[in-house]
């Protein structure tokens, strides 16, 4: 019997991208009175466009228990069984939704929370396609991907604190503040919610603050999944990132894998931000 992996849009996996063996179900954009279906019917570059056009953010919608139950039946009817990867249940009411279909589903359906978003949900998923290609069995898939989602590392550098600004996570007078001396907030993600590494003056020492946090988790394990991210319309800023941190890529720079960001993430950094999610040593 084959293995279905099924993940949510906030991994950053294009429907384009999705081997047979992958299912991608969509988290919900509103901006205003229309509602659009991340990576269906709102790709990337146009929700950007939209993010930078409109006065306000959008919101975000958690993927519900009848699409995961529509994934779920699709897989089982073909023989497959099941593992769900889904963002993080601290930052998503997703995980939860994946739950209750699966209690729902005949037959065991393993659900995985990735304690993680975007470019690291990403590297959850693709462990566990490797794991597929190695006949592992959807019980064994979802006992590994708990055992090692704790060593997966997300750190990001945004380059604007208006977004957090608008959807109310820091006040006016910071984002201003924030803005008038060009900080640089560099996040990660601990147990599965945001959490603040630090602050930089520009752009440079953002990027020097990235490293540190690579180095400090003892390095990147380029035997695992490994995967950098941008957000907005172009990768000039990540580009650059890659090139001056060449040190850390080693010999692997040719092999690295750099996505786009998409609304889930997108709506609450804003355009220009990167990040970089790998396995530490």
């Amino acid at each position: 019997m084959s293995v279905r992996i099924i993940t949510d849009s906030a991994s950053d996996i294009t429907p384009e991208e999705c081997p047979a063996n992958l299912t991608v179900v969509p988290l919900s954009i509103t901006f205003g009175s229309k509602v659009y279906l991340d990576g269906v019917d709102l790709d990337h570059d146009r929700f950007y466009e939209m993010l930078i056009e409109s006065d306000g953010l959008p919101t975000t919608g958690q993927a519900t228990p009848y699409e995961f139950s529509q994934a779920i039946e699709e897989a089982q009817g073909a023989g497959d069984e099941v593992v769900v990867i889904t963002i993080s249940s601290k930052l998503s009411g997703t995980y939860q939704s994946a739950c209750m279909a699966a209690d729902a589903a005949r037959g065991n359906v393993h659900v995985v929370d990735s304690l993680n978003a975007t470019v690291g949900e990403r590297c959850l998923v693709e462990l566990a396609l490797r794991l597929v290609d190695e006949g592992k069995s959807a019980a064994q898939i979802a006992e590994e991907l708990d055992r090692r989602k704790g060593d997966i590392c997300l750190v990001a550098l945004l380059d604007t604190l208006e977004y957090l600004r608008k959807g109310g996570r820091i006040s006016s007078a910071a984002g201003a503040v924030g803005a008038m001396l060009s900080i640089k907030p560099v996040i990660t993600i601990d147990d599965g919610a945001v959490a603040i590494l630090g602050k930089a003056r520009g752009s440079k020492n953002g990027k020097n603050l990235l490293n540190q946090a690579v180095e400090k988790s003892g390095g990147i394990d380029f035997d695992m999944p490994l995967s950098l991210g941008y957000t907005g319309l172009s990768t000039k800023l990540l580009d650059k990132y890659v090139e001056d941190s060449r040190y850390l890529w080693e010999d692997y720079t040719d092999a690295l894998l750099c996505v786009s960001v998409g609304a889930a993430i997108g709506t609450h950094v804003g355009p220009g931000a990167i990040a970089l999610a790998y396995f530490h040593k």
